[in-house]
């Protein structure tokens, strides 16, 4: 399985509150080298997971990923989300959005 997918799926049986699968063009991994979309070899896609978590949620993911020997680059950032026409705003604790690259 894909590590993408897989991620994906871990997220989906942890009760994480959402979760994208972005596909890339090109981009240049943390080894230097460049990733680009080869309809051939699907292997070098570049893609990029993002998944919304609180605090809690993230030191949750972060340490089974470690339990699985699960090594990922990532960004996390925190944001405000809601639904407009949302009389109530954004989110009810603070929460952040993990980028991980698969």
């Amino acid at each position: 399985m894909p590590l993408a997918q897989w991620l994906l799926n871990e997220s989906r049986r942890r009760g994480v509150r959402g979760a994208t699968l972005n596909g890339s063009i090109e981009g240049v991994g943390r080894d230097g080298k460049t990733h680009t979309i080869n309809m051939f070899d699907l292997s070098e896609h570049p893609v990029q997971v993002a998944l919304v978590v609180n605090e809690e949620e993230a030191r949750g993911f972060f340490a089974h990923l470690a339990q699985q020997k699960v090594q990922i680059f990532y960004m996390k950032t925190p944001v405000e989300f809601g639904t407009s026409g949302d009389a109530a705003g954004g989110a009810a604790s603070p929460v952040s959005v993990i980028r991980c690259g698969a």
